[in-house]
């Protein structure tokens, strides 16, 4: 599965990361950052996914302007 990380500029194109990549950046950091052109049901998968691999996963919407569609997903996987 491929998911899109976060822009680093508002003009940039989200940057797509595997979830096998993912697992491994495991070991240097826990929270990811997700562009809004994830779907939510991709998201889901993804929570899915860890959980049953024994981590705890939280997710919730960070806006970073005043427009409903300016905001991004940030996603804390811990064991």
């Amino acid at each position: 599965m491929k998911l899109k990380l976060a822009r680093t500029t508002i003009s940039a194109k989200p940057k797509a990361i595997e979830l096998d990549k993912l697992e491994e950046d495991l070991d240097k950091k826990s929270i990811f950052y997700f562009d809004k052109e994830n779907s939510h049901k991709d998201l889901k998968a993804l929570i899915e996914h860890f959980e049953e691999k024994t981590y705890s996963v939280y997710m919730r919407e960070v806006k970073y302007g005043l427009n409903d569609d300016e905001y991004l997903y940030e996603v804390h996987i811990v064991k």
